[in-house]
């Protein structure tokens, strides 16, 4: 409801947004308190291959594939727009389907033919649900021609792409609130494909980057979120002088096409 001079003159600041702006300072003292490598995000893998995931590694691989940023206009004392957005990847999938079909009690066979049909999905696009709010319920419907916000896929390369599809979430229900927890009635949510490759052939990510991301961007500004790549040097440092890494989990799925 919009509010009146009168009503902002008595209430300039109202519950959520004061709460939007507590949390915001909340979060900015604590990066300066333990220092910003605690607010690193971890840096991912975008190789494919067989995982050795079961149904309690969703949550940490989750948090790997997810990003969130706000664009704060300190001046006016408002989030201007907050986005989260989860990358689902070959990785991000595996784990997904894994805790779905435990979830869901799926036989293997079951589950073998869907983890099939999600993984080849990857082949063609690159997917991301994303979640968002801002100062104005409409303009951060991306799916609107009058969205405040336009949205592309980027890397340090300078490769930029615009969306295939965004496909609104209009009423999300138990799976996308249960899996991706950021989903909530104050958010637009979006499932947003990009091509895997532009006209001529080329990746959308290229396969030098080292890193890739969301940029939104219109008339309040704009913001970025990163997803940092692992590169050969940091699995070297990782993996030690054994040169390998000890395997966890449990008996790892068998990838698509191939007969159980």
């Amino acid at each position: 409801m919009p509010i009146t001079p009168a009503r902002e003159f008595a209430l300039p600041c109202s519950p959520m947004r004061a709460w939007r702006l507590a949390s915001t300072f909340a979060l900015a003292a604590s990066c300066l308190l333990f220092g910003l490598g605690a607010c690193a995000a971890p840096k991912v893998s975008l190789a494919t291959g067989p995982r050795e995931y079961v149904p309690s590694d969703y949550q940490q691989v989750f948090q790997r594939w997810t990003r969130d940023e706000s664009l704060i206009q300190l001046s006016e004392l408002d989030h201007k727009l907050t986005v989260t957005a989860t990358f689902e990847s070959w990785d991000f999938r595996w784990a997904y389907i894994v805790r779905y079909a435990a979830d869901y009690r799926l036989t293997v066979e079951q589950r073998r033919v869907l983890l099939d049909r999600t993984l080849r999905e990857t082949e063609d696009d690159h997917e991301f649900y994303v979640a968002l709010y801002g100062t104005n319920w409409r303009w951060t419907d991306l799916s609107r021609p009058t969205s405040a916000w336009i949205v592309r896929l980027i890397d340090d390369e300078g490769s930029e792409t615009a969306p295939a599809k965004i496909e609104p979430i209009v009423k999300p229900g138990p799976l996308e609130r249960r899996y991706f927890p950021y989903t909530s009635v104050w958010r637009h949510a979006f499932r947003i494909r990009f091509p895997r490759y532009m006209i001529d052939g080329r990746p959308t990510i290229s396969a030098s980057a080292r890193w890739f991301g969301l940029r939104f961007a219109g008339a309040e500004g704009n913001e970025e979120l990163h997803w940092d790549i692992e590169q050969p040097q940091d699995r070297a440092l990782a993996l030690g002088p054994a040169g390998a890494a000890p395997v966890q989990g449990g008996p790892a799925l068998m990838p698509p096409g191939t007969a159980p």
